[in-house]
């Protein structure tokens, strides 16, 4: 077996996670290849090489991965056809094209839920807006998109009869809106030999417009037996999947404590930034270990922590700014982490920042200063 300094890494995928991912690929030394449609990608200076090509384009996906050892992604919206054709050529892809294919369709997501015994909120599919009107009996609802969707987009809140103008005209589902106590994410790894672990749950709180993660607190506010039902599930949705690689797994908790799975990323997620500084293995060396089939790394968490996203500021749209840095920079316990975007616009996340300190109390407090203080502006 070759070792993993001598295997060429292709990651599909140049933004932010790809270059947090690079940092640890450093720390291992290994040979790492992007390919990104966007010249001005996160990644774009740090990797051995750097190739602007379309990732939904067969050609492209499969004339980069030709040249790699092993590929992997940090977003799901890329061209499966061609990763099969690599993987039937004798290539590693992790994750697998059947698992990123069947992840990014909602509708075949909540399926596999469904078959495999996973518990998730109630679903039913449609093709267009017409069909949403119809299930007005399933109000409120969540109505999303079966493709696409990303960052929050791709998912609209239909709570009366007078929202269902908003419902998209193209194929989907609509899902029960669950009448959830929290929001918690579970991230697992598991590599070829079968080796599972899991992190522990954190906590996360939405962006009331944007629906998308505004910050998080890990440990979760949870009770043992909530963590261990929420780990549990996490576990056996990443082996029902035979999936190599790290996943990602969003979960309601209901005001009766059941867990429910929302959704899954398999790739690193927004809700495991923290882990680069808050766990003895971060999320992003658990995913080298896993696509390597390296022994899985530590998952404690070392200290509680907390994750804010830095979003651009409404209202602002141009080169990006930092307002507040030097602040934040002075407060004990604080890491920012920018993405190296040169544009900023309304809520595009331009960095996150972690913040770790034994005294939650003093944890909620600093988290609310960041928020308040440190601005991307234009």
């Amino acid at each position: 077996m070759k070792s993993i300094q001598s295997q060429k890494l292709g990651i599909l995928g140049g933004g932010q996670l790809g270059r947090m991912l690079i940092q640890s690929v450093l720390d291992l030394n290994i040979d790492v290849h992007i390919l990104d449609p966007d010249e001005n990608a996160p990644c774009k200076n740090i990797g051995s090489t750097f190739t602007v090509g379309k990732l939904t384009d067969y050609d492209t996906v499969y004339e980069f991965g030709k040249s790699c050892d092993l590929i992997s992604i940090e977003i799901e919206n890329v061209n499966t056809e061609a990763l099969k054709t690599l993987q039937a050529e004798g290539k590693k892809v992790y994750p697998q094209p059947e698992v990123i294919e069947l992840i990014k369709n909602k509708v075949k997501q909540k399926n596999f839920y469904v078959h495999n015994f996973i518990p998730t909120a109630p679903f039913e599919e449609v093709s267009n807006k017409n069909e949403v009107v119809k299930k007005a009996s399933f109000l409120p609802m969540v109505n999303k998109l079966a493709t696409e969707g990303y960052d929050g987009r791709g998912v609209q809140l239909i709570k009366t009869e007078n929202d269902l103008e908003k419902a998209f005209d193209a194929p989907g589902l609509v899902e029960k809106l669950i009448d959830f106590k929290t929001e918690i994410a579970v991230i697992v790894a598991r590599n070829e030999d079968g080796e599972i672990t899991a992190f522990p749950p954190v906590e996360m709180a939405f962006h009331p417009t944007a629906n998308l993660v505004e910050y998080l607190f890990a440990p979760a506010n949870i009770s043992e037996g909530v963590k261990e039902e929420a780990e549990k599930i996490a576990k056996d949705v990443i082996q029902k999947l035979n999936m190599v690689g790290l996943l990602a797994v969003e979960m309601f908790v209901t005001k009766d404590d059941k867990v429910l799975v929302n959704e899954v990323a398999p790739r690193p997620h927004n809700s495991g930034h923290q882990t680069i500084e808050a766990n003895i293995t971060s999320q992003y060396e658990q995913h080298l270990r896993a696509i390597f089939n390296l022994p899985l790394g530590d998952t404690r968490l070392l200290q509680p922590a907390a994750m804010v996203n830095l979003l651009g500021e409404e209202g602002h749209t141009g080169e990006a700014q930092y307002q507040g840095l030097s602040e934040v920079l002075a407060t004990s316990g604080v890491h920012v982490h920018l993405y190296g975007k040169k544009l900023t616009k309304p809520f595009r996340k331009m960095g996150h920042v972690t913040i770790v300190d034994e005294d939650i109390a003093r944890l909620k407090e600093k988290v609310q200063f960041v928020r308040q203080t440190l601005k991307v502006i234009a």
